[in-house]
Formats: structure tokens, C-alpha cells, sequence
């Protein structure tokens, strides 16, 4: 009878611990899930961590773009086919504007999108210096950041003029030439108080705020220089509004602006992460941030429209140094907060939000000249707001109702760099000089000239041939395919195969996010 008793007790005890265990498993499970499988948040990076080669690989070509922009008297040069040009810029000013970068496959300073290059690299720098300095890439891109700022510089004499382009677009389209043998006039165009040019002003004064921070650990006397600038500018900007598309109606032609009020938002947000003034984060918070910034709807980041890179750096405010914020400030810092949830929504092809905007292959596919400027851009987004999420802990956030985690945008941010990479019906990279195959008519004067030929203006028989380029414009990334995936490698085709500065700033930024993992600074300053 004992033993009897004794037997049933033990087996009650083991039914017992058998539900706990399962309970256990349940709790665990509904604890750990995350959407579609997805990992969820692991440890806390610290120092960069293990290299991911091809990331790494393209980091170091995307870099060599910019050698091959340079204009001015090069130094240490590593691009071999490229010598020196336009060292007479800005003389007729009494101004040396021989540095800064050539825009795309053509001659021209643009400073509108020569700027958004210096902020977006700044950005870069900031956020991932430590993953380039993993791969020794660091220098490369400070010394190239520093070679449009320079120009930058020189192109502020006073605090109410700003030089913003050099070059005749019309004459420098009708020549076909390297820059070393230009021999046409480049004439200068300028904003000041009669002449406003809003936009381009203030993307000026955020290169200079964003890189001020880049040098301050470097050369304290020029990053001081760049934030006296930056606030002169930002001030110049906000004082004498109008967009530059209207008060020099020639540069609707090629970079037409859509808009100051973005620019404004922008300039004054890297300004506080600059000087830490709360004057700043007033201006885009409580003053303007309802009329200027458009809360609540998703916008694709651009040269043009910086109203999505303006919410995911402010949102860096919100995971980490919101404290001091007034109750009004944290209102609009939310608001900031929320809008680049959406922007973030809208990408992950999951979720109830995602745009269907792709093509077949998954890439995000917004416009047919320069396809590849969209989802770059909207990738580097992902892949900082990604790390912003990690660094803070921030678990997850929502798309109508559905969760989505750190690990889902970083995974987005891989399908698109994988296929610019060569992952992609083409079976092709759009970075040229990565992979084994890539295109080889790039739409570039330079390289498709031969380095000691003698062609003048007139130089079109090589735009013309059917011949691979005989320079290899080393890091380019080209416009990108079609909505079908397609890409037609031939030299006339520059909506496909014309390369620009830009697009390889916003490149740079998303390789350096995911060459390795690292824990992100807290504060920028």
C-alpha cells in the first residue's frame, strides 16, 4: 500500500515538472518572438567586430570615386589616368576654386549636390569612423571630405555671398574632353541678399556644421573655422529666404530645387549636434518643425529633399539625449521620431505600409534616371536607424500593427547593397571595379578617353565608340537598371550609366554600416 502510494506520488511530480517545462518553453517563446522569425536584439556591440569581406572590399573601391572627381592640383594622387585641371577657377574673383569635385560624367561644380556629398560623407564619418578605421579606410575619407570643404571654404568670402557653381553647364555639355585639357570659359554663379538661394546655402552651412565635428578631433583651428562658417551661412539662409531655382531660373535645368524649408530643418539639426545650442533644436521643433517638416508622411532622402534625413538624425536626440528638451521640444522630437518610423515602414517589403515600388530582383525602384540614388540612400537610413535601435535597446517599433526589430532593417539594408553588389538578375555589379563583372562604357569623359590623347573639345568620337572605356573609373556607381532589371552598358546611355559624386557619399555611408557591428556614439560631439 505504501509502496503503491509512493509510486503515484513520483508520478505526479514528474506530470508537474513535464507543464512547467512547458509553460516555461511557451513564456519563452512568446517572450523571444519577433516578426517572420527574426533574432530579435543581441548583445550590445562594442569595438568593430568581425569584418564582412565583400562590404569591406567595396568600401575600399566606393572610396576611389572621389580621386577620380577630384578637380584642382592633385596631391598624392592615386588615380593614374587623372592629373590636374580647373586650376584656374575663381581666379577671375580673386578666388582659388581650383579644389572640390566634379559633379558626375561631366566638368561642373554643382555646390548644391556637392554639398549634400560633404554632409552625407560628414554623416558617415561620425556615425561609422571607427568600422572604416577597421578596414583602413578612415584617412581615405577624411581626406576626401576635406577636399570639398576646402572648396567650400573659399567659395564663402563674405557672410552674406556664397559662390555655389562653377563651370557653364551648356558649354561644358557641348564639349566632350578630359578636365586636364579644358580650355572654355568657367564662369561663376553666386547667392547673396539680393539674389537668395536658400537651399543651397543651407546645405552648405550643414556640410560645414557635420564635418566640423568630423575635424574636431584632428585639427581643432579648421574645425572652428568650418562651424564659423556653418553659423554664418545658416543665419545668411534663414535671413534672406528663396529658393535658388527661383532666383537663378538657368539651374532648374539641372539641379532644380523643390524647396528651402528642408534644407533649413537640416542645416540647423546638424548646427545643434555641432554647438549643442538648444536655439537650434527650437528652430526645428517648435518653430518650424509643424510648417517645414511635414510629420506623419514618409519622403524619400535625396540631394533634393532632406526631410527623411533630417527625422532619422533627429531621432538619434530621442534615443539618446532628449533629457534637456523642453516638454514642447520633446513634442516635436517625437513627432520627428514617428515620421522616420514611417519612413522606415515603408521600406521593409513586409510590412503593411512597404511601398511596392521594386522591381522583381527586390530592389526599391523610384525613378528611372539615377534608379540606384533611392535606395542607397533610403539603406544608409535603415541601416543608422537600425544601429540606433541596438545601441539604445529600443526592442522594436511598429508598422500598423505589426513589429519589426533592428535586425529586420539591417537585412533590408544587405538586399539592397547585395544586389547593387552583383545580386541581381544582371548578375552584375553597379559598383565599378567590384566583382568580376560590372560596366564598361560608364558614362564619364574621362575615362573614356585615353590619358594621352589630344582631343579638345571635340572629342566625341569617344563617347561614341563601342569600345570598353580604356579608364576604369574605379568606385563609380552608376545610375542602375530599369524597372525590369535591365541595364543597357553603352556610353550615350546616361540615364543608366552616368555616375555621381552623391551617389557615391551615400554608398560609402551604407558599406561603412555594414562592413562590421559596432556600438553607435551616443553623441556626435
Amino acid at each position: 500500500m505504501s509502496a503503491s502510494k509512493g509510486k503515484g506520488w513520483v508520478g505526479w511530480l514528474i506530470v508537474l515538472l513535464v507543464l512547467a517545462l512547458v509553460v516555461t518553453a511557451v513564456v519563452v517563446t512568446i517572450t523571444m518572438k519577433k516578426h517572420k522569425g527574426s533574432s530579435g536584439l543581441g548583445p550590445v556591440p562594442g569595438p568593430p567586430g568581425e569584418i564582412t569581406a565583400k562590404y569591406s572590399d567595396a568600401l575600399g573601391v566606393a572610396l576611389q570615386f572621389f580621386d577620380v572627381q577630384k578637380s584642382g592640383k592633385l596631391v598624392d594622387n592615386k588615380i593614374k589616368w587623372r592629373g590636374d585641371s580647373a586650376l584656374n577657377d575663381g581666379k577671375e574673383e580673386g578666388l582659388d576654386l581650383s579644389k572640390g569635385m566634379y559633379d558626375a560624367g561631366d566638368h561642373m561644380k554643382f555646390n548644391f549636390p556637392m554639398a549634400f556629398t560633404a554632409t552625407v560623407l560628414s554623416w558617415s564619418i561620425l556615425e561609422y569612423g571607427d568600422q572604416m578605421d577597421a578596414v583602413n579606410q578612415l584617412d581615405s575619407a577624411r581626406g576626401s571630405l576635406k577636399w570639398i570643404t576646402d572648396y567650400l571654404i573659399n567659395c564663402h568670402p563674405k557672410d552674406d555671398l556664397l559662390y555655389i557653381q562653377v563651370g557653364d553647364p551648356d558649354l561644358d555639355h557641348k564639349c566632350w574632353e578630359r578636365p586636364e585639357e579644358m580650355t572654355e570659359k568657367r564662369p561663376l554663379k553666386q547667392v547673396d541678399a539680393k539674389t537668395p538661394g536658400t537651399e543651397v546655402a543651407a546645405e552648405t552651412a550643414a556640410a560645414m556644421a557635420a564635418a566640423s565635428m568630423v575635424f574636431k578631433s584632428v585639427d581643432s583651428t579648421y574645425s572652428d573655422s568650418l562651424l564659423q562658417h556653418a553659423q554664418k551661412l545658416f543665419t545668411f539662409a534663414d535671413t534672406h529666404k528663396g529658393s535658388y531655382s527661383v532666383s537663378i531660373p538657368d539651374l532648374q535645368k539641372y539641379y532644380n530645387s523643390t524647396g528651402y524649408e528642408d534644407e533649413l530643418l537640416w542645416a540647423a539639426t546638424w548646427l545643434y549636434h555641432a554647438t549643442g545650442d538648444q536655439s537650434y533644436l527650437s528652430y526645428v521643433t517648435v518653430q518650424n518643425g509643424e510648417d517645414f517638416a511635414d510629420w506623419g508622411r514618409p519622403t524619400w532622402f535625396s540631394w533634393d529633399d532632406k526631410r527623411a534625413g533630417t527625422q532619422v538624425l533627429l531621432s538619434r536626440v530621442n534615443f539618446f539625449a532628449s533629457k534637456q528638451a523642453s516638454n514642447a521640444e520633446s513634442k516635436g522630437l517625437q513627432m520627428y521620431k514617428k515620421t522616420a518610423e514611417a519612413v522606415m515602414c515603408g521600406l521593409l517589403p513586409d510590412s503593411p505600409t512597404a511601398t511596392d515600388s521594386r522591381t522583381d530582383g527586390g530592389l526599391i525602384w523610384i525613378d528611372q534616371w539615377n534608379a540606384l540614388q533611392h535606395p542607397v540612400a533610403a539603406s544608409f537610413l535603415a541601416v543608422v536607424y537600425s544601429d540606433y535601435m541596438l545601441t539604445s535597446r529600443t526592442e522594436s517599433f511598429s508598422c500598423s500593427g505589426s513589429s519589426y526589430t533592428s535586425e529586420d532593417l539591417r537585412n533590408f539594408a544587405k538586399s539592397q547593397a547585395d544586389y547593387i553588389l552583383g545580386d541581381n538578375p544582371m548578375k552584375m555589379s553597379y559598383l565599378i571595379g567590384y566583382g568580376d563583372k560590372y560596366p564598361q562604357q560608364v558614362h564619364h569623359r574621362g575615362a573614356s578617353i585615353p590619358a594621352n590623347a589630344n582631343t579638345g573639345c571635340k572629342g566625341f568620337k569617344w563617347l561614341e565608340s563601342k569600345d570598353p572605356n580604356p579608364n576604369v573609373a574605379m568606385g563609380a556607381l552608376v545610375g542602375g537598371p530599369f524597372k525590369n532589371d535591365s541595364y543597357i552598358d553603352l556610353r550615350n546611355n546616361s540615364m543608366q550609366g552616368e555616375p555621381t559624386t552623391y551617389n557615391s557619399a551615400i554608398i560609402v555611408g551604407l558599406l561603412s554600416g555594414l562592413v562590421t557591428t559596432s556600438s553607435i556614439a551616443q553623441s556626435l560631439s
